[in-house]
C-alpha cells in the first residue's frame, strides 16, 4: 500500500466519522475553528468552517495533501516543467500575469520576454483604439468590437467584461460562441461595418465552430467594405498566426502552446476585453491574479487559500460523495462564474485515468452548476435545502457591488444579508418539533401542525464556503479567477491526474465531421448506428 493510499484511507475512515456529528456542534467541540479555517489571500477572505470536516478531518486533508507532494507539484508548475506529461508540455498561465523583470521558463526555454513584447503590443493597440489613432478602413473610430470564440476562447473573457464592464461603456463589446446562425446575428444587430471591429479567437485556427462564425462575421463586413479596407477590421488571436492571415486578419496576436485554453484568458485572448476596458484596467486584474500566484507559492499548505479550497472539494467528493457542487455568486457582475468554472474544473479534471494511464482510484470532478444568488434561491436552492442528496455550496459575496460608498442598510446589504443566510440555514436547518412549534405559534392547530412540520423542516448539516471580498475591484476578480485555477491543479495532483488535457472533447468532434460528410451526401453512412441514421434521417428531410 502506497502512502498515497494510506493517506486517502485515512481521510476517508475520519469522514466516516465526521458523519456522525454536525457541522454546528464543531464550533463548540473547537473554539478555534474560525480562525483554523479562515484565511485572507490577495485580498479575499475565505471561510471554510461551515465545511462537514472536524478538526481531525482538516488535519487528514492536509496530511493527505502533504503526502500527494502538493508543494512539489506546485513548484514544477511555476518551474515550467511538463506538468501536462501526455502532451510535453509545460502550464505556465502564471507566466501571462507575472511582471516584466520576471524569469519564467517552459521547458527550460525563457519565455518571459516574449510575455512582456505581447503584453506591451497588446496595451500599445487597446490605447491606440481608445485615443482613435487606430481605425477602421474608413478612418472612422472603432465603436464596437465583435468577439468570436468559443470555450476558453470565450468564456474568460466574457467573464471579465461582465464583471468589470461600465454601464455606458465606450466601446461596445458583444461575444459570440453558439454556432446558431442566431447567436450572431444578435451581435452584429444594430452595428456599423465601418466602425466594427472582429476579433477572432482560436489557438490552432482550426476550431469549427469559431471559423464557421467568423466567416459570417466576415461576409457580413463585406457587404458594406472592400477586401482593402476590411483587413483593418478583422484582428486574429492564434497560436497559428500564419493561418490567421491567410484567412483574411490584417493583424495577428499570439500567444503560445504552453497556454491552455481554459487558462488563456490572462493572455492576447482578451484582447478585445482589454480593449474595451481599456488596458489600466486589463493590467490590474493581471497584478490581482499575481498576488494570488505568490500567496500560492508562499504559504503553508494550513494557510493556503488554493490548497484549502480544494481540499474541502476532495474531503466532500472523496470523503462524503457527494458528487455535486453549486457555486452561487451574489454579484451581477459574477454570474458568468459558474459557467466559466464548469470548463475550468469538469474540463480539468473530469478524467478516468492517472497520470500513468491507470484507472482512478478516487471520485474525479463533481458537477459544478449555479446561477447568481438570489436568482438561485427562486432555483434549485429547494434542492439543496431539503433534497435526499447533500451539495456542498460555495456562496461568493462583494461587499460592494455598485462600488459606490452608502450605508449598508440601504446599499449592497439585501444582497449579502441572503447569502449570509442561506449559508446559515443550510447548516443550522430546522427540526421537525421546531417547524411544528412555529405553526402552532402563528395560529394553525395541533392536526394542521402535524401535517405541515414534515414539510416544513430542514435537514440542515449541509456545508458551505463563503469567499468574501469588498468590492467587484479589477484585482478582486482576477485573484478570485487564480485562487479557482489553483484551486484545479491542487485537485488533480490529489487525484493523480492530468489537468492540462482534455481529449474528453475530441471524439465528438470528430463525429460531427463524419455526419456532416453523411448530409452532404444525402444519406446515412453504412457503418452509422440505426439511432443516429433515423435521426439524420428526419432532419435532412
Amino acid at each position: 500500500m502506497t502512502a498515497r493510499t494510506q493517506a486517502l484511507d485515512m481521510l476517508r475512515g475520519v469522514a466516516r466519522k465526521d458523519a456522525d456529528g454536525r457541522i454546528i456542534h464543531q464550533f463548540a467541540t473547537d473554539p478555534g475553528r474560525i480562525d483554523r479555517m479562515g484565511v485572507e489571500a490577495a485580498g479575499l477572505y475565505l471561510d471554510l468552517s461551515k465545511q462537514s470536516w472536524s478538526a481531525e478531518g482538516f488535519e487528514a486533508a492536509l496530511d493527505l495533501a502533504r503526502t500527494c507532494d502538493v508543494e512539489g507539484r506546485r513548484n514544477a508548475l511555476f518551474a515550467g516543467e511538463a506538468v501536462n506529461n501526455t502532451e510535453g508540455r509545460a502550464v505556465l498561465h502564471p507566466a501571462l500575469r507575472a511582471a516584466d523583470d520576471a524569469d519564467f521558463r517552459a521547458l527550460g526555454q525563457p519565455v518571459s520576454a516574449e510575455v512582456a513584447e505581447a503584453r506591451k503590443a497588446m496595451a500599445a493597440f487597446a490605447t491606440d483604439i481608445g485615443s482613435g489613432a487606430e481605425t477602421g478602413g474608413s478612418k472612422q473610430p472603432f465603436t464596437a468590437i465583435v468577439h468570436i470564440g468559443i470555450g476558453g476562447s470565450d468564456l474568460g473573457p466574457r467573464l471579465l467584461w461582465e464583471a468589470l464592464r461600465p454601464l455606458e461603456p465606450v466601446i461596445d463589446l458583444r461575444f459570440v460562441a453558439n454556432i446558431d446562425p442566431r447567436d450572431m446575428g444578435e451581435a452584429l444587430a444594430g452595428l456599423d461595418p465601418e466602425t466594427t471591429l472582429v476579433v477572432v479567437v482560436s489557438k490552432t485556427f482550426t476550431t469549427q465552430e469559431t471559423l464557421a462564425n467568423a466567416e459570417l462575421a466576415k461576409a457580413w463586413l463585406a457587404e458594406s467594405l472592400s477586401p482593402k479596407r476590411m483587413v483593418h477590421h478583422l484582428i486574429g488571436v492564434t497560436a497559428a498566426p500564419e493561418k490567421a492571415e491567410a484567412w483574411g486578419c490584417g493583424r495577428t496576436f499570439g500567444f503560445r502552446d504552453w497556454v491552455g485554453g481554459r487558462y488563456s484568458l490572462w493572455s492576447a485572448v482578451s484582447l478585445s476585453v482589454a480593449v474595451a476596458l481599456g488596458w489600466d484596467v486589463f493590467e490590474r486584474v493581471l497584478n490581482g491574479a499575481r498576488a494570488m500566484d505568490e500567496h500560492f507559492l508562499s504559504a503553508d499548505l494550513e494557510r493556503n487559500a488554493p490548497v484549502l479550497l480544494a481540499l474541502a472539494q476532495i474531503y466532500n467528493v472523496e470523503g462524503r460523495g457527494r458528487h455535486a457542487r453549486t457555486v452561487a455568486p451574489y454579484a451581477h457582475g459574477l454570474r458568468r462564474l459558474p459557467a466559466f468554472l464548469q470548463q475550468l474544473e469538469m474540463e480539468s479534471n473530469g478524467k478516468r485515468v492517472k497520470r500513468d494511464g491507470t484507472p482512478v482510484d478516487t471520485a474525479t470532478s463533481p458537477i459544478v452548476f449555479g446561477e447568481p444568488g438570489t436568482n438561485g434561491q427562486h432555483a434549485f436552492f429547494q434542492q439543496i435545502h431539503q433534497g435526499p442528496q447533500v451539495v456542498p455550496a460555495e456562496f461568493i459575496v462583494v461587499g460592494h457591488t455598485s462600488g459606490a460608498a452608502m450605508d449598508a442598510r440601504e446599499g449592497d446589504a439585501p444582497l449579502w444579508s441572503n447569502a449570509l443566510a442561506q449559508a446559515q440555514a443550510l447548516m443550522v436547518g430546522k427540526t421537525e418539533a421546531e417547524a411544528r412549534a412555529e405553526l402552532i405559534a402563528a395560529g394553525a392547530d395541533e392536526a394542521e401542525a402535524d401535517r405541515l412540520a414534515p414539510h416544513k423542516a430542514f435537514p440542515g448539516d449541509r456545508p458551505s464556503t463563503t469567499i468574501l471580498m469588498d468590492a467587484l475591484s479589477p484585482e478582486a476578480v482576477g485573484a478570485l479567477i487564480a485562487l479557482y485555477e489553483h484551486k484545479t491543479f491542487v485537485e488533480g495532483v490529489i487525484q493523480d491526474i492530468n489537468s492540462f488535457d482534455q481529449w474528453g472533447v475530441e471524439l465528438g468532434k470528430a463525429l460531427a465531421k463524419a455526419v456532416l460528410a453523411d448530409v452532404a451526401a444525402g444519406e446515412p453512412s453504412a457503418g452509422l448506428d440505426p439511432s443516429t441514421a433515423e435521426l439524420l434521417k428526419r432532419l435532412m428531410v
